[in-house]
């Protein structure tokens, strides 16, 4: 990447502070990242923003509330239905962007579905590491992450709970903000998928299945074009084929 990205901030509606990161110039891409992950780790570690930086994007990459660099309330009220999705509409209407493209990796693409639903209008959406079922019945996932936020230190070496428990630990996360943040998670329905008319890519590992199946919602949407890459949930952020499938998808 010619520069680092710069972090930025806002507060939002309530008064929740928001940092954001942003780097390149040109269309806007607006990226969000999943649970218990920050910007960094999703988009900037691994090089994805510096590709499509390179592709000419204006990369946005906000810390989702509860995570990274924003703030953290431990409060439930803090944490309403709708609440990430709702920050980030309110970033859209605080840099002015009318013409831009969404993206988002496991709760970040589950957000940026939210926020079309709730009326964003990005030309492009970009959906990944998120299957169909992961949007129609979000109380399944967020009672997997409950059982760890709750359990922490139970759980046996190299279990799917264990291995998120040791990512929590790396993004240093705080459970006292992630566990009422479970709490705003809203379910989309089959029909709200259906009217979902912008060109969609749907992008999953090829061993990611923790969100059921990325083809049948690709297959969902009137517009969706489904890719598959290397990796499991955890890994195909890792890979470098994500940001390419992206920019690829973006250069269409």
């Amino acid at each position: 990447m010619a520069s680092s990205p710069t972090e930025r901030r806002f507060a939002a509606s309530d008064g929740v502070e928001l940092a954001w990161y942003e780097a390149g110039e040109g269309r806007p891409l607006l990226l969000l990242h999943g649970l218990f992950s920050d910007a960094d780790t999703n988009w900037i570690k691994f090089g994805h923003a510096a590709e499509l930086v390179g592709r000419g994007r204006r990369v946005i990459m906000p810390d989702l509330r509860g995570h990274g660099r924003s703030a953290k309330p431990h409060d439930k009220a803090s944490y309403p239905r709708d609440i990430l999705a709702r920050d980030a509409l309110e970033l859209i209407e605080h840099l002015g962007l009318t013409d831009y493209d969404l993206g988002g990796y496991s709760l970040g693409g589950r957000t940026a579905v939210r926020m079309v639903v709730l009326g964003a209008t990005p030309a492009k959406l970009i959906v990944s590491g998120m299957g169909l079922q992961g949007l129609l019945e979000t109380g399944r996932r967020a009672a997997h992450f409950r059982k760890i936020l709750t359990g922490l230190g139970t759980f046996e070496r190299g279990s799917p709970e264990w291995m998120a428990e040791a990512f929590l630990k790396t993004t240093k996360g705080d459970p006292d903000a992630l566990l009422p943040l479970l709490g705003s998670f809203v379910d989309t329905s089959i029909g709200e998928i259906g009217a979902i008319a912008q060109p969609t890519l749907i992008l999953s590992g090829a061993e990611d299945h923790d969100n059921g199946s990325s083809e049948a919602l690709a297959n969902a949407l009137p517009n969706g074009r489904f890719v598959e890459i290397p990796g499991n949930h955890m890994s195909a952020v890792t890979k470098p084929e994500l940001g390419r499938a992206i920019a690829d998808f973006l250069a269409m």
